[in-house]
């Protein structure tokens, strides 16, 4: 029988649902439900190998050593791995990939760790990758503590409970002597926080052998599928410098520098295309009481359009020119680094990008897919490749030292993952 407060709450829902059809019309004339899946045939076939027995087994594995694996994540967490000198660390999971015998473990020529997880043939090559570095100076004491039901720690997530979430699902398939058709290669990257040296290596050395990569770098209950362009520059004002107590003019070039910051910071985003601008670095004078002859700062601009990456950088060069001109002094820019936006047409309807989402809904998630990744997986799908990036964990404050992780969500982090790598490489009989 419905009392006045359910037919309250009813009334209350119902309104709640006509104001969101409502809103889907106007927008497009058409009323969307919300889904609740990838469609056929994806979720089917993603439902029936979830059930399967050996899946089953895997999952049992995850949850009968969650003691281990945490152990585990918190030591790697502890070991210093700055980019480009990550070579404690990967000594450190190099060692414990040795032990498992049903890899190939090999380095490559820029240091990569690349274990090979044989299939049994006629199935496509499925990579998973994790990083290895974290953005973290050289000599920093990496201690994890727990507080409040979360780790805290610089780099525990950002890509460590990636790099734990691999080896936990390696021992998790060896332990349910689950055999796939395709090879899965387990590959350990360096250089991903500054360079992308490591995935640069790897597409260069296997873009052939390659199906579908799938980068385990960053959300956890849902997925990206595109690449945003990541581009880096650092812009320099050059003048003739001086004493503190020299005539002014000539000024120090901080002050072109300092209003150029302002006007950078004024630009305005487009909206509806994934974009972000920062300035992350400065520099000038070495001593206090010099005027700077060269003061500079550093952009790191994103955007999965890279029309609106061209557009930004010629207003970016009018605001550096006006301010330069305005205290006769030079600009002289110099380009770090440049990673296109990575979009291939048509890859939303894709394999690994349905049965991903199709993976995700299985697992309980409603998962955000989004185009603007920003990590190797960018890289992998510059060359053409079929990418996803993703993670095993919910955490939070990446590149910060207050950076956190909720230790729960990775075993439920290790069995999607599981589930997506045999899902693409499919499951031998």
């Amino acid at each position: 029988m419905k009392t006045k407060k359910s037919l309250k709450t009813t009334a209350l829902a119902l309104c709640v649902a006509l104001a969101c059809a409502a809103v889907s019309l106007a927008q497009t004339g058409v009323v969307r439900p919300t889904p609740t899946g990838a469609g056929k045939p994806y979720d089917d076939q993603v439902k029936s190998l979830l059930a399967r027995t050996e899946i089953q087994a895997a999952f049992a594995d995850v949850e009968k050593n969650r003691d281990r694996v945490l152990k585990e994540w918190i030591t790697i967490t502890e070991i210093n791995a700055p980019s480009g000198k990550e070579q404690e660390r990967a000594a450190f999971i190099e060692n414990i990939l040795r032990g498992y015998k049903s890899l190939d473990v090999r380095r490559d020529s820029v240091g990569n760790i690349i274990a090979t997880r044989r299939g049994t043939g006629g199935g496509p090559t499925v990579v998973l990758d994790a990083h290895m570095d974290t953005v973290f100076q050289e000599g920093l004491k990496i201690k994890v503590e727990r507080r409040e039901g979360r780790l805290y720690a610089p780099g525990v997530g950002d890509d460590t409970r990636n790099v734990e979430a691999m080896l936990a699902m390696i021992r998790a398939l060896d332990a349910a002597n689950i055999k796939t058709k395709g090879d899965l290669v387990f590959l350990f990257t360096v250089e991903e926080e500054t360079t992308f040296k490591g995935v640069n290596q790897f597409v260069k050395d296997n873009k052939d052998r390659v199906g579908h990569y799938i980068a385990l770098d960053g959300g956890y209950e849902g997925f990206t599928y595109g690449g945003i362009g990541i581009n880096w520059y650092r812009h320099h004002f050059v003048g003739p410098g001086g004493h503190t107590r020299s005539a002014t003019p000539p000024y120090s070039a901080t002050l072109p520098a300092a209003r150029a910051i302002e006007r950078i910071y004024q630009l305005q985003l487009p909206s509806g295309v994934p974009t972000n601008l920062n300035i992350g670095m400065l520099g000038g004078s070495e001593v206090v009481n010099a005027k700077a002859a060269d003061a500079w700062f550093t952009v790191d601009l994103r955007s999965t359009s890279n029309d609106v990456i061209a557009d930004l950088e010629r207003k970016i060069a009018a605001i550096l020119k006006e301010e330069a001109d305005r205290e006769r002094m030079t600009v002289r820019t110099e380009r770090i680094s440049s990673t296109p936006a990575a979009q291939i047409p048509g890859h939303r309807e894709s394999l690994l990008v349905k049965t991903a989402e199709a993976v995700h809904y299985a697992m309980g998630f409603k998962p955000s897919i989004t185009t603007a990744g920003s990590n190797n997986g960018n890289v992998a799908l510059l060359a053409g490749l079929s990418a996803i990036s993703t993670g095993a964990a919910d955490c939070g404050n990446a590149h910060a030292l207050t950076e956190w992780c909720d230790p729960e969500t990775i075993y439920k982090g290790i069995q999607k993952t599981i589930l997506l790598g045999v899902a693409m490489a499919q499951l031998s009989e």
